[in-house]
């Protein structure tokens, strides 16, 4: 992972480089500052360029920034909202030329290419007190583009929570790393383009990031079919659901496994879904499991637990149903499943109730793949909630099942049961459509029976699933995407992840 400190790790970052490395905190302010002035100067080749400051040191780097594009001949207007409250504010603020800062007015913003948000840093949280409130209402309503300093004000840049409002950036610059807020929603979703700036803080510092950034490099590792391969060795995997009317859903579980490296597949569903299984799967097998009226119950279990016998993991969930029968099929199957097991879809909503302290201990690794609203039904708590507090819920939800979280989005999130988060990057809004989530689980079930670390294969099939996701938008965009081409671009991606 491309570690992502949080605002408490950053904080003593910067207090090691200035005590223990002895460069001086106004020397960082400075290069941090030079940075924020050649981005903002990018943005906004010419026009008048507003910097709106905080009191404190991310104000201090605006007025860093607001002295050079000065300096270079820029109209610059800086704004202030109140006295500095710290020495290298204070030394920045006198060694700015022209103009000295305004108080904050509206009118300000009228005719401005560019607004510099240096108001709030990397400490702020929870709902921005006035006047702070106040101008970042009006930089939204004002609709002018915006470079946000470190992190967009009103976004928590440990968790991405927005307790109010926040700033809408099209570029956020960070200086020495990203932090976790900027890659998590909602806050993702207002930090816009990403520009991190070295501001010469040297390796080896305090602590260690609990988030990180999911790097394309998690796939070069993976094991590969040589001669000596078989279809067995390369690993097998057990797709248990299925029900009438739900066909599809297993069945891209298991084609998504299979394109993804797994070497052996069957799908087991109620005995008489035969004939469509037969229609959509040539490669994967079908085992028929007792059944009543097209769905799963009690006495399916025992069959299963014989087809487990030769599975390296097993799937639970995909197109399984909501009924009585069903459900207790899954419960039951989770307490004696005894290899690697990934829970999807319905598999997640049949434990709702018994979630998560209940939950039996088992031996090998469980990977949870809800979406928000089915995290919501596990938490006893609202699909809202888990939206506005991603982190929280995955960590929570890790922790209390002593399993690994993937909790889809565009920011999926992978939770382990320490509290350590890899986060995903994105950008592949053609998964936002039916089925693609099945092919995730199916996807990191190929990666578990590869003999992989159930944090590794988490990572990988994420990783994976996503770049397969923006391959197969190239043709006709995001728009016209369906689940089997993501399917179809997984070897691609693969190949690309390997190289």
């Amino acid at each position: 992972m491309e570690p992502l400190p949080d605002a408490q790790l950053m904080r003593d970052t910067d207090a090691w480089a200035i005590a223990e490395k002895g460069i001086p905190s106004l020397e960082l302010m400075e290069r941090a500052g030079e940075g924020l002035a050649r981005v903002s100067g990018h943005c906004a080749p010419d026009g008048r360029i507003v910097v709106v400051c905080g009191k404190g040191n991310n104000g201090g780097d605006g007025l860093v920034a607001a002295r050079i594009l000065r300096e270079e001949g820029r109209e610059v207007d800086v704004v202030t909202t109140g006295k500095w409250s710290t020495s290298d504010a204070k030394a920045s603020a006198a060694r700015l030329p022209g103009p000295r800062p305004r108080t904050w007015n509206a009118s300000l913003l009228t005719g401005a290419t560019l607004v510099v948000d240096a108001l709030l840093g990397t400490g702020a949280t929870g709902v921005p007190r006035e006047p702070a409130s106040t101008i970042i209402a009006a930089l939204n309503a004002a609709r002018v583009r915006v470079v946000a300093v470190d992190v967009p004000s009103g976004v928590d840049a440990s968790t991405g929570e927005i307790a109010g409002e926040a700033v809408q950036a099209a570029v956020t610059v960070t200086f020495h790393r990203s932090k976790p807020g900027l890659w998590i929603n909602p806050g993702k979703a207002h930090a816009g383009r990403i520009e991190e700036i070295d501001i010469g803080i040297p390796r080896g510092g305090p602590g260690e990031a609990m988030a990180g950034l999911i790097r394309p490099i998690v796939l070069r590792g993976l094991p590969r079919r040589e001669s000596a391969t078989t279809k067995f060795t390369s690993g097998v995997v057990l797709v248990l659901g299925g029900s009438t009317g739900l066909t599809g859903a297993p069945s891209m579980a298991a084609m998504g496994a299979m394109r993804a490296g797994a070497g052996y597949v069957t799908v087991a569903a109620p005995r008489s879904l035969e004939l469509p299984f037969a229609v959509r799967l040539l490669e994967p097998m079908f085992a028929p499991l007792p059944e009543r009226a097209g769905s799963l119950v009690v006495e399916s279990v025992e069959p299963a637990l014989k087809l487990l016998a030769r599975a390296d993991v097993a799937v639970l969930g995909p197109g399984l149903g909501k009924s009585d029968g069903a459900f207790a099929f899954a419960r039951e199957m989770f307490e004696r499943v005894d290899v690697p097991l990934v829970l999807d879809a319905d598999g997640l909503n049949a434990l709702e109730g018994c979630f998560p302290e209940d939950l039996p201990h088992r031996r090998w690794a469980t990977v949870l793949t809800p979406h928000p609203g089915e995290l919501a039904r596990m938490l006893g708590i609202s699909s809202e909630d888990v939206g506005a507090h991603r982190l929280d819920c995955a960590r929570e939800a890790a922790a209390k099942a002593k399993s690994f979280v993937v909790l889809k989005g565009d920011d999926t999130l992978v939770a382990t049961p320490k509290g350590r988060v890899a986060i995903s990057r994105g950008g592949a809004p053609g998964l936002a459509t039916a089925g693609t989530g099945d092919v995730l689980a199916g996807v990191i079930a190929a990666m578990l029976s590869r003999g992989l670390t159930a944090a590794q294969a988490c990572c990988a099939g994420v990783h994976l699933h996503a770049r397969a996701g923006q391959l197969a938008a190239l043709p006709h965009g995001p728009d016209g995407v369906i689940a089997s081409d993501v399917i179809a671009a997984l070897p691609a991606a693969l190949g690309e992840g390997r190289v």
